[in-house]
C-alpha cells in the first residue's frame, strides 16, 4: 500500500509526521500522474525537479523512486550537483576566469558534457549495457571515485534530474549590473563572475534543459528561508557522515556559500511560478500550502 510505502520512507529518511501528511496529500497524487504518463508512452521520460536549497528536492525524488518502483517502473535519479568539476579543475577556473569559481554550485562549475552523454544514453531505447552513474562527494568536495559510482539499468522508463536551478534561463544583461549582496558587491565589483555564470547557463545547460519533458518547481516563501534549511542539510550530512563532520560548514561559512546561490535562486523564484509544470509553493514551516499548473 502507498501509505505503507511513504511511512517506511519517513522512518529510512528521518523526516517528521507533517511530511508524511503532505507526500499523502500533494505527492501521492503527482505519483499516481506520473504512473498514468510513463504507461501511455513508449520512450523514457525526463523529469526535472528545481528548488532552492534546502526545499526538499532530493527528498521528493527519492519518494518518487520509491512510489514509482512500486508500481513496476524503473526509476533512475540524477543530481546536477553529481556532475560537479573537481576541486583541481575549479581551481583552474578560478585562476584563469574569476576565483569565485572556486566555490563548487553556479552554472560553469559541472561537467555539462558528462550529463548530456549520460542522459542521452538513459533515454535511449536501444542501449545493450549499464550505465556508471556519476556520484559526487560533498563532504570532501570532490567527486568519487569511478569505482564507487552507482549502475543504472540499460533500461529505464523515468530519469529524475534535480537541482536548484534546472530548468532555468539566463537572466537579461542588464539584470545582471547590480550586486545583490556583500558576496557580489566585495568580490565580483566588475560583475565578471557573474557574466561568466551566466553566459554559461546560457550555453550548454539549455541543451540539457530543453530536454526535459516537465519540470517541478519547489517554490520556497523566499531566500530569506534558504539559510535556516540549508543549515539542516549541513547538519543532516554530518549524521550521515560523522568521520567528516570537520571538513562541513559553520553558520558563518554557510551564509558566505549560499550567497553565491542567491541571485539566480531570486532569478528562478521570480520566473519559474509561470513556467514550470507544475508548482509546489511552500510555507515558513516547509509544508506545502498549494499547488499550481501551468502545463
Amino acid at each position: 500500500m502507498p501509505s505503507e510505502l511513504i511511512q517506511q520512507f519517513l522512518q529510512r529518511e528521518s523526516l517528521p509526521d507533517s511530511y508524511g501528511i503532505d507526500a499523502i496529500d500533494w505527492f501521492l497524487p503527482l505519483a499516481t500522474e506520473l504512473d498514468g504518463i510513463l504507461k501511455s508512452i513508449d520512450s523514457a521520460y525526463l523529469l526535472g525537479i528545481n528548488g532552492a536549497q534546502g526545499t526538499g528536492k532530493s527528498t521528493l525524488a527519492n519518494l518518487l523512486v520509491s512510489l514509482l518502483s512500486d508500481k513496476g517502473h524503473k526509476v533512475v535519479q540524477l543530481s546536477i550537483d553529481d556532475f560537479y568539476l573537481s576541486r583541481a579543475d575549479r581551481h583552474d577556473l578560478a585562476n584563469n576566469i574569476h576565483p569565485l569559481l572556486a566555490t563548487r554550485g553556479v552554472p560553469g562549475t559541472h561537467d555539462i558534457a558528462l550529463a548530456l552523454r549520460l542522459i542521452h544514453q538513459l533515454l535511449s531505447t536501444d542501449l545493450e549495457q549499464s550505465i556508471a552513474v556519476p556520484r559526487f562527494n560533498k563532504a570532501v568536495d570532490d567527486p568519487f571515485p569511478e569505482s564507487a559510482w552507482q549502475w543504472a539499468e540499460k533500461t529505464c522508463d523515468l530519469v529524475i534530474l534535480e537541482g536548484w536551478f534546472v530548468g532555468s534561463k539566463p537572466q537579461e544583461e542588464a539584470e545582471l549590473a547590480i550586486p545583490v549582496n556583500e558576496l557580489e558587491s566585495n568580490e565580483d565589483a566588475d560583475g565578471t563572475w557573474r557574466g561568466y555564470v551566466n553566459q554559461q547557463l546560457g550555453g550548454q545547460y539549455q541543451e540539457l534543459f530543453d530536454r526535459l519533458d516537465s519540470l517541478i518547481f519547489l517554490k520556497a516563501p523566499g531566500f530569506d528561508q534558504v539559510f535556516q534549511w540549508r543549515s539542516l542539510q549541513e547538519s543532516k550530512l554530518a549524521e550521515q557522515q560523522p568521520t567528516a563532520a570537520n571538513t562541513l560548514m559553520n553558520p558563518q561559512q554557510l551564509q558566505q556559500f549560499i550567497q553565491h546561490f542567491e541571485r539566480l535562486s531570486r532569478h528562478c523564484m521570480d520566473t519559474l511560478s509561470g513556467t514550470a509544470d507544475i508548482v509546489f509553493e511552500l510555507d515558513e514551516n516547509h509544508r506545502i500550502k498549494a499547488r499550481k499548473d501551468n502545463g
